[in-house]
């Protein structure tokens, strides 16, 4: 185990600087942890936002001018997709535009996060009260555009955030109903989250939930789990009046709990076999973990300390078994978080370090030691 969590940010550091040294031709998907070489986007893909947010965090725990700098040019890249048709802007300028802007005053990136909300809130359905996944979305070949699914949940962070900052409340209404029409869709009245639905085009109503990238059609896959509780989370700090979306949260997180291992690094799918060869997916824990500190400043009593005690034992099980740290990282592999499983059903990136749950860990050490009280409601601790 690691002695501070000033040690796993310092290994985590190093490892974004070897990313910077690398000189880079396109965004970190997902690496191998033997090597650390990236699996690069060149557009981004709907990952890209994390890298430029780890830049961003990094320039937070340093104040070095080179991660604020690196942070502005890898932001400059994405201005051609402020006007992607896929849903997943959320997540590309939530972390790499309005994180910035937060952070570290970045003017470019107030503009981004606005102009990308707006063009998205543009794509809003009336009648399904949501904004559909869109053409260009990573799902879009294996589900229809009468179909949505809870990883799209990350715009309405952005739009929340974007109606603030361009006191714009034609977002926040979108933002909202999104939200509120995904818990609809995707969420059961026990917590269990199921990825996707599809829906009638006219009236909205439910036709079928399905779980396309986990171990059944009707699993729980864990990064749907836990993406169900950040975004509730980030949308309850945002539009604390709404108190729906911290019972959202609330629900969601607790039916983790209830399921999670109980060495604290959820398996890949929550239906998939709890124990043996089968994989663990670090970067769904790494976002579940962001979560429960998240949530730990918007509920009171003792569900407050049990969700700050649980998201802090989740990160040190991370640090202490899959940080690759001095003996366990070699070269470019220092500080590289192992054993992420990006796609399993494709058989993509399924032990590797991926690039969110390297964001969501580093945040997360972040908001334990202190750094990030007061900075960002995206962070929120």
């Amino acid at each position: 185990m690691l002695n501070t969590y000033d040690d796993a940010m310092s290994a985590m550091i190093r490892r974004i600087n070897a990313g910077l040294s690398a000189s880079l031709d396109g965004f970190p998907h997902y690496a191998e942890p033997r090597t650390g070489e990236w699996t690069l986007t060149p557009d981004g893909f709907w990952t890209g936002g994390y890298w430029v947010g780890e830049l961003w965090l990094a320039w937070l725990a340093t104040h070095d001018p080179q991660y604020k700098g690196a942070a502005e040019q890898w932001l400059a890249r994405l201005g051609n997709r402020i006007h992607s048709k896929t849903v997943f802007r959320g997540f590309l300028f939530l972390h790499a535009a309005a994180l910035g802007a937060d952070l570290a005053d970045s003017k470019r990136g107030r503009a981004f996060a606005i102009d990308s909300a707006r063009s998205l809130a543009a794509t809003f359905d009336e009648s399904a009260g949501l904004m559909p996944l869109g053409q260009d979305a990573e799902e879009a070949h294996t589900v229809s555009n009468t179909d949505t699914n809870i990883d799209g949940l990350t715009a309405s962070p952005l739009l929340l955030w974007a109606a603030d900052a361009a006191d714009d409340q034609d977002l926040r209404r979108v933002a909202l109903s999104h939200a509120h029409r995904n818990a609809h869709y995707c969420m059961l009245d026990d917590g269990r989250v199921i990825q996707s639905a599809s829906f009638n085009a006219q009236t909205g109503e439910i036709l079928k939930r399905f779980t396309h990238k986990g171990s059944s059609d009707d699993s729980v896959w864990t990064r749907a789990q836990g993406w169900a509780m950040l975004g509730y989370a980030v949308c309850a700090g945002m539009a604390p009046e709404d108190e729906a979306l911290l019972q959202h949260a609330v629900t969601a997180t607790d039916w983790w709990l209830a399921h999670a291992p109980a060495d604290h690094v959820a398996y890949w799918d929550f239906d998939a076999a709890q124990a043996g060869d089968t994989r663990r997916d670090t970067s769904g824990t790494a976002i579940a973990a962001s979560a429960l500190l998240k949530l730990s400043k918007l509920v009171g009593g003792d569900r407050a300390d049990e969700y700050r005690n649980r998201g802090r034992l989740m990160v040190e099980a991370l640090v202490e078994h899959h940080l690759q740290v001095g003996k366990g990282g070699k070269g470019n592999a220092d500080g590289l978080l192992a054993d992420g499983c990006f796609d399993m059903r494709s058989g993509a990136g399924t032990s590797h370090e991926l690039i969110w749950g390297s964001y969501y860990l580093l945040e997360s050490l972040l908001v334990l030691r202190g750094n990030t009280a007061g900075k960002s409601r995206i962070i929120g601790v």
